[in-house]
């Protein structure tokens, strides 16, 4: 046994028995039990882990903690757990006991169903818990080993977020009905707290954890009984935790006063930006849209990397012949370029990555946006203002009047816009923008549906590119399986980590000039430019799958 008469863990056992399996050197013993001297209070395995030790079974790897306690669960035959804080339903397992017992103990339960509840442990010997645990759940224990560093931290979050979406609760007015909540909806008159210490405390940890999970948008949607926070990862959402439901709105009211937004207003929807700074000193980006519900207001964050302020085209997935095609139609003077593609699918990292690489000291690059994305240095950016009568059109025809070289106009969405754009094309400008279609072909059509003649499309058009982004396939742990039904800690299990794109680009030759007519065959045009070499979305997907990148279901949902 490893434990000591109290059944703790034994520094001095734990290295008998690494030496006995050849895992650590005596020297490193040495090391570890003159550490101990200083470092009492520290977990046997922490400490060892601190060592930064190489593992002889893992050439050029370290003896990690991970290792170290994987290496503990097989000896004491139980199940070891990285634990995933998505797979973690927060509010659900804090509930089933308190910080203090937990904390006693240095346990923390992390799965419940019908019949057992499974909690981690970084002390495997230590079963006096055990059946007052199972007593008042009414449920059997299941026990796994975790990393003691994970138990900690997670604990702190948890019973932390816990205690402080308590100490909101009760600040919050008593919940309203249906109909009453439709009928203030917007009155103003009872604000929620929004700089409650409770609130704010919430607000911070919802931020840093979408962060540090890669989150690209957060959701917040309040409903009748309570509030779901929902993080969109790799393109998908997972649910984080359920909130009382005048938590999520004086959550909603807390960010709205940051994003300087008008809190009192819940009526309309609104738009706001917020900076959150990270410890490497970053600053992370948030765009806010509110959106009025019968239960409060729909909140939704979508975050911008500060990394992607340097992405290039090769970082989109953009690479070889394609690459060198797109760069060629950017080194036009004058002419449209279109990105065409559903919500969601990179249209504006496209966009802004090509006009950083054209955004030369000898370029005047403009754009007008709604909203504006992210903030460009070398861009000179107007954010379209409705209420001003300021919209795309009126936005291209005053920078028309900048002297401008390149314009963006972040979606061409009407037949004025079109218009504009086709005018400044005309007058000898480079006009990059988006459009929702498809594939590239349609944008053709899309433009003849806005009332462009097809003769004005044949003198302006000179590429069109779709595109959709993908899951690529973890490099950790795919094609093979981890061993011992552990799951991967970089993609948790999913098999995915990261996207990458898929691009279809339509170069308007003379060939494909000749086809634009006001009846165009679409199904004419896009076999006549495959057979000029464009390669369709599907035959991207097709390669990707072959380079081991991502797989069929993958392309296939993206594709259709």
């Amino acid at each position: 046994m490893l434990a000591n008469d109290t059944l703790d863990l034994d520094l001095r056992r734990l290295l008998d028995a690494l030496l006995d399996e050849q895992r650590i050197t005596a020297n490193a013993a040495l090391q570890a039990l003159e550490r101990a001297q200083t470092n009492a209070a520290e977990h046997p395995l922490e400490l060892i882990a601190g060592l930064a030790l190489p593992d002889p079974k893992q050439p050029g790897q370290q003896l990690s903690l991970e290792r170290l306690c994987q290496w503990l669960a097989a000896r004491v035959k139980q199940p070891y757990v990285h634990i995933d804080p998505l797979q973690v339903d927060l509010a659900q397992v804090g509930a089933l006991m308190s910080a203090a017992f937990a904390r006693r103990h240095g346990i923390l339960a992390i799965a419940i169903d019908a019949t057992s509840v499974t909690v981690a442990s970084a002390q495997p010997y230590q079963r006096d818990w055990e059946a007052d645990l199972a007593r008042s759940l009414g449920k059997r224990v299941r026990r796994v080993v975790a990393s003691p560093t994970q138990i900690r931290q997670l604990a702190a979050t948890l019973f932390g977020l816990a205690h402080s979406v308590q100490g909101a609760d009760q600040q919050q007015p008593a919940a309203l009905g249906e109909l009453e909540q439709l009928l203030e909806l917007g009155a103003g008159n009872r604000p929620a707290a929004a700089d409650d210490a409770h609130i704010v405390h919430v607000v911070d940890w919802m931020l840093q954890y979408a962060i540090e999970q890669r989150a690209s948008d957060i959701h917040l949607e309040p409903r009748r009984e309570q509030g779901h926070l929902r993080l969109r990862i790799d393109g998908l959402l997972h649910t984080v935790y359920a909130f009382p439901t005048g938590v999520t709105l004086a959550m909603s009211s807390r960010l709205k006063h940051l994003g300087r937004m008008d809190v009192a207003e819940k009526r309309r929807p609104q738009d706001g930006r917020l900076k959150r700074r990270l410890p490497g000193g970053d600053e992370v980006e948030l765009r806010l849209s509110t959106l009025p519900t019968p239960f409060g207001e729909k909140l939704v964050l979508r975050l911008f990397d500060p990394g992607q302020r340097h992405e290039t085209l090769e970082c989109l997935g953009l690479e070889g012949t394609l690459l060198e095609r797109w760069r060629s139609l950017l080194s036009q003077r004058q002419g449209i370029l279109l990105v065409t593609g559903p919500t969601g699918s990179g249209k504006t990292s496209t966009l802004y990555a090509s006009l950083r690489h054209l955004a030369t000291p000898q370029m005047n690059v403009c754009s007008i946006e709604d909203p504006i994305e992210r903030l460009e240095p070398a861009i000179n950016q107007l954010q379209v203002q409705p209420a001003l009568d300021l919209g795309f059109a009126d936005g291209v025809r005053a920078m028309l009047r900048q002297d401008p070289d390149i314009i963006m106009i972040g979606e061409i969405r009407d037949a004025q816009t079109a218009q504009a754009a086709v005018q400044a094309a005309l007058t000898g400008h480079l006009v990059l923008s988006t459009l929702h279609t498809n594939d590239a072909c349609a944008a053709i059509t899309r433009l003849l549906e806005m009332g462009v003649a097809h003769y004005l499309i044949r003198a302006t058009l000179i590429g069109v590119m779709a595109q959709r982004l993908v899951r690529m396939l973890c490099p950790l742990c795919h094609p093979t399986t981890q061993a011992n039904g552990q799951v991967c800690q970089q993609c948790r299990g999913t098999g995915f980590h990261g996207r990458t794109g898929l691009f279809e680009l339509l170069r308007v030759s003379d060939g494909v000039r000749e086809r634009i007519t006001p009846g165009v065959d679409l199904a004419a045009l896009h076999q006549y430019a495959q057979a000029e070499g464009m390669r369709d979305l599907r035959r991207c997907g097709e390669d990707r799958i072959n380079r081991g990148m991502t797989c069929v279901e993958e392309v296939l949902r993206v594709c259709g």
